[in-house]
């Protein structure tokens, strides 16, 4: 989302060196500002913004300029600020004093609210609450039917006494699943109101007699992100006329400039707490204000990225590599196995990758990072035997030759696997035993060790067999 936002940030502190001229900050809030609007972030956020970091900078000219790294010092001023027009700290869901926690879902049709629904209901379910969803959206053509797809596909139950299309009493619906809820024990009720294309004072009154009625304990509006900053003012105009306690940002994965997230919190006083940032159930998280700032300047989200390699990798997997490691054992192809597991529970390897400190200059890279190369990697271990994965020792010539069979691969693709692996197990031994600095090649992960098409190191046989299970065994490769 904020991909073009992060590149200019990123050519706008390149320009700074040395000593900082009230000039030179001049020049650089200018293009701060610039870049803020080309954003799509509403003009009044934009200038306050740069005003707010302006004074700053000013402030502590002094001190900047005292500093060893100016151009670092106001960096920091800037990711302060940004922090701070992203809500400052993330907000956290508020629950009832007793059962069951009522959270209303309203916005504009077209923003999301049904898939939204599904994602914080599977989010919860993930904590072990038992969300149910209630349809009252009874407007919008198949809405009913839609949210009973998405709670299928998550296991979730949904309440949807009328058939919606026009027919049924919203209000009604609301409180009937409130109800229902509290004699079959759910601890959360989610609400999926109707909206509209735009405000008008139908849409308004319909969810003010549901929160009248229901008294929930969040009132969520819905945006989507891709819509700039008139999400922003829609929000503002909700806030006005309905209320609402926090802002939850769907599609925040698209190709949209991103004012929305930048303006909407300044413009409604409201935070963001959540925000989803894929199609599937899972891309849905804490909207956390820091860690987006961070992304935004370059610095990468490796908080975000280690808790989604937390919630992907089984604890009793992660305990037990990790005992082994620390006993000193050696990490094998069947330990890999399980990472390529969680990596491919984690999602994209692009989205990933796009969390590392220092991803907004390697776009190019990213773009041609090739995710089946995961795959084609999975399916040579999973054709391997137990012992063949634990002793890549033993793997000789016909062994390899009956795994590149059994996996669709040249022999070629199996040799390059092991020759990284084994690399990559001298690495690990040597940061064990403190001597890392003496590895100038491969690494610590099979992502980054030398490529098939590298030169290797071995000494080459004189003579080389035709044969190429032969061959491999013959060079003991």
């Amino acid at each position: 989302m904020f991909e073009a936002l992060g590149q200019r940030f990123g050519k706008i502190f390149s320009g700074l060196g040395g000593k900082v001229s009230e000039s030179d900050l001049e020049n650089f809030i200018a293009e701060i500002k610039l870049a803020l609007l080309d954003s799509d972030v509403a003009i009044e956020v934009a200038e306050e913004f740069s005003n707010q970091i302006f004074d700053k900078c000013k402030a502590l000219a002094s001190e900047i300029n005292r500093s060893t790294n100016p151009a670092q010092r106001i960096f920091e001023i800037v990711n302060q600020e940004l922090t701070e027009i992203l809500g400052g700290s993330a907000r956290r869901l508020r629950f009832a004093k007793s059962p069951p926690t009522v959270i209303l879902l309203t916005g504009l049709q077209g923003a999301g609210k049904t898939s939204l629904a599904g994602k914080l209901a599977h989010h919860l379910s993930q904590q072990s609450h038992t969300p149910l969803l209630v349809a009252a959206d009874l407007q919008r053509p198949n809405a009913v039917n839609q949210l009973q797809v998405v709670g299928k596909s998550i296991n979730i139950p949904v309440f949807a006494p009328e058939p919606g299309n026009g027919i049924g009493d919203p209000i009604q619906v609301a409180s009937a699943g409130l109800q229902f809820a509290k004699d079959k024990l759910h601890n959360f009720v989610i609400i999926d109101t109707a909206g509209r294309t735009g405000i008008d004072g139908e849409l308004m009154q319909e969810v003010i007699k549901i929160r009248d009625t229901v008294k929930p304990d969040e009132i969520f509006f819905v945006v989507d992100a891709m819509t700039g900053q008139d999400a922003a003012r829609t929000a503002k105009a909700f806030s006005e006329g309905v209320g609402f306690d926090a802002v939850v940002l769907t599609k925040l994965d698209g190709d949209a400039r991103g004012g929305a997230a930048l303006s909407i919190v300044k413009l409604t006083g409201k935070p963001i707490i959540f925000a989803a940032t894929g199609e599937n159930a899972a891309d849905f998280d804490l909207f956390y204000p820091e860690r987006m700032a961070s992304r935004i300047l370059g610095l990468g989200d490796v908080a975000s990225l280690a808790e989604q390699a937390k919630r992907a990798m089984p604890e009793k997997t992660a305990k037990d590599l990790e005992d082994k490691l620390t006993k000193g054992m050696d990490f094998t192809l069947t330990d890999f196995l399980s990472q390529l597991e969680a990596m491919k529970n984690m999602g994209s390897m692009n989205k990933l990758l796009g969390l590392l400190p220092g991803s907004a200059g390697m776009k190019k890279q990213l773009e041609n990072f090739d995710e089946a190369e995961l795959v084609r990697t999975r399916a040579i271990i999973e054709s391997m035997t137990p012992l063949e994965r634990n002793d890549p020792k033993v793997l000789n010539g016909s062994r390899r030759a009956r795994i590149a069979k059994g996996s669709g691969r040249a022999i070629s693709e199996i040799n390059s696997l092991v020759e990284r692996f084994a690399q990559a197990q001298k690495v690990m031994k040597q940061m064990r035993s403190g001597s890392i600095s003496d590895v100038h090649t491969g690494a610590g992960s099979m992502g980054v060790m030398p490529k098939a098409n590298q030169v290797s190191q071995k000494p080459k046989k004189k003579s080389r067999s035709g044969n190429p299970a032969k061959r491999a065994l013959e060079e003991g490769i």
